[in-house]
């Protein structure tokens, strides 16, 4: 299941007839978008796919609410040409604002060990920085 998923009528051999799609029937997925200009960072030990305008939740960053904040991408779409080695990678950059933080969902954990009453109960709620990017630069 990876990939966009769009589903284009199918005509059958010379004529014009639309044979319907029964294979690519399921529900979109909106998570891809088709924009020419798209970029891959890393924050916080993971790679996220970002376009300019996009709100991501990364990993906590420590900044202040509305600071600018810039990454290193490692890896640069823009239409036809795609920059992914360092050399290519040397002036680009996605800058972003952080627009505040906010926590995951809880996550609720339970350790039962028999037989000897032994129990205990924890949860977690991760915190996230939110933030939009505001541009991504491609210096030639």
């Amino acid at each position: 299941m990876g990939g966009p998923s769009f589903h284009l009528p199918i005509t059958s051999g010379s004529s014009n007839e639309v044979v319907p799609d029964y294979l690519g029937a399921g529900p979109v997925n909106y998570r891809y978008t088709f924009s020419p200009v798209y970029a891959v960072i890393k924050t916080g030990g993971k790679q996220e796919r970002v376009e300019e305008g996009q709100r991501v939740a990364v990993e906590l960053l420590g900044e202040a609410t509305g600071a600018e904040v810039s990454f290193a991408p490692i890896l640069v779409v823009d239409g036809d040409s795609v920059l992914a080695t360092p050399g290519e990678l040397a002036g680009a950059k996605v800058s972003a604002r952080i627009l505040g933080e906010e926590k995951g969902p809880k996550v609720r954990g339970f350790i039962y060990k028999n037989k000897t009453r032994g129990r205990r109960s924890w949860g977690h709620r991760q915190r996230y920085t939110t933030i939009e990017v505001t541009a991504i630069t491609r210096e030639a």
